[in-house]
């Protein structure tokens, strides 16, 4: 198949990290206010159509009963590329016994010319060699080039087979909201899902400082639930890097760099959202069982350990990031990323951690200080 990756350049990866969580919010939020989606979504289907068109998700999606016509296809050109790859590992082993041929011909023709008449019958064996090899590279150009020309034609055709439905699209939409009118509850509105899945927030206090808490609370949700929508972006990522690679033969030098990095961004930042919410993993058998106030104690306790940690990684971080931006730092491969951002998330993850630590002790300390009621969790 013809080479289809490319290198994502820089400032789309981070222009995308940044965008795609607002984007995504504003869909929400519209889908919110309307009661829910449609049935189905033309943007959707069009994202279905470029992400995964040639297997016709697209249509798939659309309830559409020819989605699989773009299936036999496809599986043609997963056989081609074996098949084409057999044929290249034949050429190579053509050109290489061409190569050796044509070594010992030449050798045996020295000796000849040197007046040795034993080396004349073994001039003759290397010709007929080298004939015979030349017959076999010549058929496996042909063949490497034959299963590239099918591979380009059925390629051709699935992009043909796009092209039209990309502008049939519309109507098969309006044909689908004509079977299935109005609007869906998706998974995200309903009663019992919300209440499963509920974050395990403290409750609210009025004790010293509770208008910090609740801000930096609001903070640390902010961007936790930002750069939660990050693993969506990693769906597409990898679904294109696993196409390219495995059915198109056009692995990218950027897909696997791009995630790795943007999951260790995403871990640093969102570790106070999940501080706030008491989601870090933690064995806990006997902490549960004791009262509020003897936890609020071993809170404060510990918390000690907690500052210096998040004090330590505060500090590296900001060296990190004062000593990445100098020498305006990028990866050592070929996509040479750029890694100040990187090395930022570290500092203000950090920052964040230690704002929300703060909130955590005046908790603990309203706990210690105030009624029984207080300590309610």
């Amino acid at each position: 198949m013809p080479h289809i990756g490319f290198v994502l350049p820089h400032w789309a990866y981070w222009a995308g990290l940044l965008l795609f969580p607002c984007f995504a919010f504003l869909m929400v939020r519209r889908e919110r206010a309307a009661g829910g989606p449609l049935s189905v979504s033309l943007p959707v289907a069009y994202l279905f159509l470029a992400a995964g068109g040639f297997l016709g998700l697209h249509r798939l999606y659309l309830r559409n009963r020819w989605w699989w016509v773009f299936v036999p296809f496809v599986l043609l050109i997963l056989w081609g590329n074996i098949q084409s790859g057999d044929a290249r590992n034949d050429l190579s082993e053509a050109r290489n016994d061409r190569l050796i041929a044509e070594f010992k011909l030449e050798t045996a023709q020295e000796k000849v010319d040197e007046g040795e008449t034993d080396a004349v019958q073994e001039v003759e064996r290397w010709n007929a060699e080298l004939a015979a090899v030349a017959e076999a590279n010549a058929n496996a150009e042909a063949a490497v080039g034959r299963w590239l020309w099918i591979n380009r034609t059925v390629g051709a055709l699935i992009l043909l087979g796009l092209a039209a439905d990309a502008l049939l699209l519309p109507r098969l939409v309006r044909g689908r909201r004509n079977q299935e009118p109005g609007r869906v509850t998706p998974s995200y509105l309903m009663e019992e899902v919300e209440e499963h899945e509920r974050p395990r927030t403290e409750p609210e206090f009025a004790g010293f400082g509770s208008g910090y808490v609740r801000w930096i609370g609001r903070i640390n949700g902010a961007v936790g639930h930002f750069v939660a929508w990050w693993a969506l972006i990693a769906v597409f990522a990898y679904y294109y890097e696993v196409v390219c690679r495995y059915i198109f033969n056009s692995p990218t030098n950027w897909a696997h760099e791009g995630m790795f990095l943007m999951f260790g961004m995403q871990y640093l930042l969102a570790g106070a959202f999940a501080l706030r919410d008491n989601a870090h993993v933690r064995v806990d058998v006997l902490y549960a069982n004791l009262s509020p106030r003897t936890r609020a104690t071993l809170d404060l306790v510990t918390s000690v350990f907690f500052f210096v940690f998040a004090g330590a990684l505060a500090w590296t971080g900001y060296i990190f990031f004062s000593d990445s931006v100098q020498v305006w730092e990028v990866s050592f491969t070929e996509w040479a990323i750029q890694y100040w951002p990187v090395k930022a998330a570290i500092m203000i993850g950090a920052v964040l951690l230690i704002l929300q630590g703060v909130a955590r002790v005046m908790r603990d300390v309203a706990v210690l200080t105030g009624p029984p009621a207080a300590g309610a969790r």
